[in-house]
């Protein structure tokens, strides 16, 4: 039978546990930040639950068509009548939460007294980035790289605001996405066609992590 060493069990044990106390710690930082963001400890799970299960829920705001598209197959030698849906939705965990949880963080700086115009600037300029950097692919919808809302949202809210960089960050972030890339490609989504989900596939992982990285800032 072969025994091993106790020094060895403690060693795998401390490494088995390494993503536990890592997760532990993280949540620890994400839901301190949400206190100092004005939301209790409390709720901070279920609000990250929330955005997590809505971001599978798409509101229709309007009627869903069927369409047929002609699609060139084998070697672009045959013709082929795909069914298309198209239309607009908006996605709850992807939109209207997070639309939400702005409008409340808008209300606690301007409480605070806080001036507006920093918050405004940051908008602004996340709308630009967001509109530059969105892709629209046909018949998919709106492509944004999920890294680009949290780390430009982040810079110009540690910039422009750094005294609440935290709450400046997630409107900043949250608005300029959903404005930047959703709603000022509308009108290119319906000319080429396909779904689009507001706040859905495409930005939502940009927008969920804005959240994140929100919640960060205010922790440190």
């Amino acid at each position: 039978m072969l025994f091993l060493p106790i020094g060895c069990l403690i060693f795998i044990l401390f490494i088995l546990a390494i993503p536990v106390l890592f997760i532990l710690g993280y949540f620890h930082i994400v839901t301190l930040g949400f206190e100092k963001l004005g939301i209790p400890g409390d709720f901070t799970v279920l609000i990250l639950l929330a955005i997590l299960i809505g971001s599978t829920i798409n509101i229709p705001l309007g009627k869903k068509r069927v369409v047929l598209r002609e699609e060139r197959v084998f070697f672009g030698l045959l013709r082929v009548r795909q069914p298309e849906v198209q239309g607009l939705a908006i996605n709850l965990g992807g939109a209207v939460i997070p639309f939400l949880l702005s409008l409340y963080f808008l209300f606690l700086v301007w409480q605070k007294g806080f001036a507006l115009e920093p918050v405004l600037i940051a908008i602004v300029l996340m709308v630009l980035v967001s509109k530059i950097l969105a892709r629209v692919i046909p018949g998919r919808g709106i492509s944004l790289p999920a890294l680009v809302p949290p780390i430009f949202s982040a810079l110009f809210a540690l910039v422009l605001a750094p005294d609440f960089a935290a709450p400046v960050a997630f409107i900043a972030g949250t608005l300029g996405t959903l404005i930047g890339a959703d709603f000022l490609n509308l009108r290119r989504v319906e000319k080429l066609g396909g779904f689009l989900s507001i706040g859905g596939a495409g930005v939502f992982d940009g927008i969920f992590l804005v959240g994140i990285i929100s919640s960060l800032l205010a922790g440190f």
